[in-house]
């Protein structure tokens, strides 16, 4: 069931939709309503690619303690595989429960509605809430220190999110505000029919909040060795991805009704980049993390 609908999850688009020539948002159909869809594809590889780093991460032990210190890494390589199961269920649970709530919630009315997973979208601070339960599960389960582990996951998300991002492009979804710059670009699915040039905000997402905040990331914790300072690594991503959403939404499409002026990305997003301004000045203030025997 978890599998299926992922591979079903995608945003209700229209298969012509797509602003790139030669693209169509479903990459082939399975069955009835099931089809694999670039959207899926991206969580999908997301979560494979982003085990895979996972993986390295845990088990590159020079990368857990100040540079020149003998550390080891307190989390066990085992623990991939649990870490990759309950993030996948945070992701889709967190992540279609997070949409209906924080968008659209009248599809509360019709309960079997929200598990039309291919009918409406997934919100990404939905998802993003599920694997953060994720952690605290695997963590305690495990019995491991919880910041480390949030430290070890934060790195891999901009791999998921990326992917994610290129997708919504491909999809048509997402666009961006109206405007005639150099990079303006049209989508066929918005409310003109493709007639009005837009940002293609999706592009901008992925770059930020996908490549551009992996590359800080890694530099964090391969150079800076940022792991070694609990709780500093996952407070750098989640000032970041605050900080690089809330600059796309000012010229993203706001998804719905604005929020004080605000759109609801600026708003869901506030307490992330809060959140991980917090960690950062927390964990800088702390001293380097003993090393494991």
């Amino acid at each position: 069931m978890i599998i299926l609908n992922l591979i079903s999850a995608g945003q209700a688009v229209i298969e012509s939709c797509s602003p790139v020539a030669g693209f169509d948002p479903v990459i082939f159909h399975i069955w009835g309503p099931i089809s694999l869809r670039w959207y899926s594809l991206g969580f999908l590889m997301g979560l494979i690619f982003g085990a895979m780093y996972f993986h390295r991460l845990i088990k590159n032990h020079q990368l857990w303690g100040a540079k020149g210190q003998v550390a080891r890494s307190p989390i066990a390589p085992s623990i991939t595989e649990d870490m990759l199961f309950y993030a996948t269920l945070g992701v889709i649970i967190g992540g279609r429960l997070g949409y209906v709530a924080l968008y659209d919630p009248m599809m509360f009315a019709t309960p079997l509605s929200v598990l039309r997973t291919w009918d409406g979208g997934m919100s990404f601070h939905g998802g993003m809430l599920g694997v953060s339960l994720a952690v605290v599960f695997v963590a305690v389960r495990a019995k491991l220190p919880l910041l480390r582990l949030a430290d070890a996951v934060a790195p891999v998300a901009p791999i998921g999110i990326g992917l994610v991002r290129l997708a919504n492009f491909i999809n048509g979804e997402l666009y961006g505000r109206a405007w005639d710059g150099p990079l303006a670009m049209t989508f066929p699915c918005d409310p003109s029919g493709g007639t009005i040039l837009r940002h293609p905000s999706p592009l901008y997402e992925a770059i930020l909040e996908g490549l551009v905040l992996w590359v800080i990331l890694r530099l964090a914790t391969h150079w800076f060795r940022s792991l070694a300072r609990p709780g500093l690594t996952a407070g750098i991503f989640l000032l970041g991805y605050g900080v690089f959403r809330t600059l796309v939404e000012n010229v993203r499409e706001p998804d719905a009704e604005l929020i004080f002026g605000l759109t609801r990305g600026m708003v869901y997003s506030a307490p992330m980049w809060m959140i991980g301004l917090g960690l950062i000045i927390w964990a800088l203030r702390q001293p380097v993390a003993a090393p494991s025997k």
